[in-house]
């Protein structure tokens, strides 16, 4: 939920997957937050400008603000939110179901999302010159990839519950969903991955995931 009042600053856009993840964080830790929006295509991205890159010399949403600190890196950010806010936990109890989870948390956050990352498909329109046809191709080749070695895993695991891991939502279901939701938008029939539209059905009938929905957010298009 976003406040005028909170101590907790999230700078992000609406549709960014990275933001995404952590908006279903900080809800389902029930962490009030303001929300600041930053828009990635506006006036050549917001994110270049000098206010914004003081906070990230990268220029790459999200930055959470916290009192005295800013994190950038969305799985940075989830964790330290773990460790900061301990109530509600996003990761298990066990050394090897946490392992178990961050696993599935890298797969999405590390080698499917860069390469369908806005900054990556702007290069390849652009100073690659790769025509909407092929750059369409491209990104759903890699998701679709992606995607498939999850479906796999999850559904073998003898981790997995209603969710990724068990019977509560952890930070591997914060990276899913918005992946998921990448996926929808180039096209790509997450029907065919059943085991991974199943968890991300019941993760959408919380409060916390439908209210972090880039539809709902303060700058949505």
């Amino acid at each position: 939920m976003s406040t005028t009042d909170s101590n907790l600053f999230l700078y992000n856009y609406f549709r960014s997957s990275s933001s995404y993840r952590v908006r279903i964080a900080l809800n389902l830790k029930g962490l009030e937050y303001r929300y600041i929006p930053v828009h990635l295509n506006r006036d050549g991205g917001e994110q270049y400008q000098h206010a914004f890159k003081a906070l990230n010399p990268h220029c790459l949403v999200p930055v959470l603000h916290d009192q005295n600190i800013d994190v950038t890196q969305s799985l940075a950010i989830l964790e330290y939110l773990e460790e900061r806010y301990p109530e509600r936990p996003l990761l298990p109890t066990a050394v090897e179901d946490r392992a178990y989870v961050r696993q599935i948390s890298l797969a999405i956050a590390c080698d499917i999302h860069p390469l369908n990352n806005l900054r990556v498909l702007k290069f390849l329109g652009g100073s690659m010159g790769l025509k909407e046809e092929m750059r369409s191709d491209w990104i759903r080749h890699w998701i679709t990839l992606g995607l498939a070695g999850l479906e796999e895993e999850l559904r073998n695991s003898s981790r997995r519950g209603t969710y990724c891991y068990g019977h509560l939502p952890t930070i591997a279901d914060c990276c899913l969903v918005p992946q998921l939701f990448n996926a929808q938008r180039f096209g790509i029939d997450i029907d065919t991955f059943p085991t991974l539209s199943s968890i991300a059905t019941a993760c959408n009938s919380l409060d916390a995931f439908r209210d972090a929905h880039p539809s709902r957010q303060p700058d949505s298009e």
